[in-house]
């Protein structure tokens, strides 16, 4: 066992909402000493770098509570109960930009605020989007303006601070490496 583990010594569940529960749990230090953790359970979630056949990138504007603002963002959702990542991409574009891809590849997972949540967001390069005659809803709940870009605008948007959340900077920075490194259509 690795010696900086914390054994959990009680847990109370404190909410259960919709998309997250919230946990407090007792731990054990790696020293002996106890302290309190909040946690967040979440059943993960997906994310989309949308790319046009003629090489920009699909974005979402949309309104964001937590921050009381509208931020420009790739798009993205989260896993239903049962659903695999890749399954939940195809469903998210579909739904959000009215787009199918021709290709779709998982990029990397990683997890967004790994301190107090557990949520993995899957991320996945689709391209060869093709519109569909027949568009997906969004969820009832759920309002969004769609954007084709081109990486530069994309950039400056980030700049602008239009652009704000983690997934969409790191998708970015990604095509950023990937053009730099001479892998654009690879």
């Amino acid at each position: 066992m690795d010696h900086l583990v914390e054994k959990t010594i009680r847990k109370e569940k404190i909410f259960s909402g919709k998309v997250v529960q919230l946990y407090v749990e007792d731990v054990q230090l790696p020293n002996g000493k106890t302290s309190k953790r909040e946690v967040i359970k979440h059943p993960g979630a997906v994310a989309i770098i949308p790319i046009t056949k003629e090489g920009k990138l699909v974005l979402v504007r949309q309104y964001r509570k937590a921050l009381e603002r509208v931020l420009v963002e790739i798009p993205a959702g989260k896993l239903e109960k049962g659903e695999e990542p890749l399954a939940t991409a195809q469903r998210e574009l579909e739904e959000e930009t009215g787009c199918r891809a021709q290709s779709m590849r998982h990029i990397v997972s990683f997890y967004t605020s790994p301190g107090f949540a557990d949520e993995l967001i899957h991320l996945y390069m689709a391209e060869g989007l093709e519109k569909l005659e027949d568009a997906v809803s969004l969820d009832e709940d759920e309002f969004v303006d769609i954007l084709e870009v081109t990486l530069e605008e994309a950039l400056e948007m980030l700049e602008k601070r239009e652009i704000y959340d983690a997934k969409t900077a790191y998708a970015l920075q990604y095509l950023q490496l990937r053009r730099v490194l001479g892998e654009e259509n690879a």
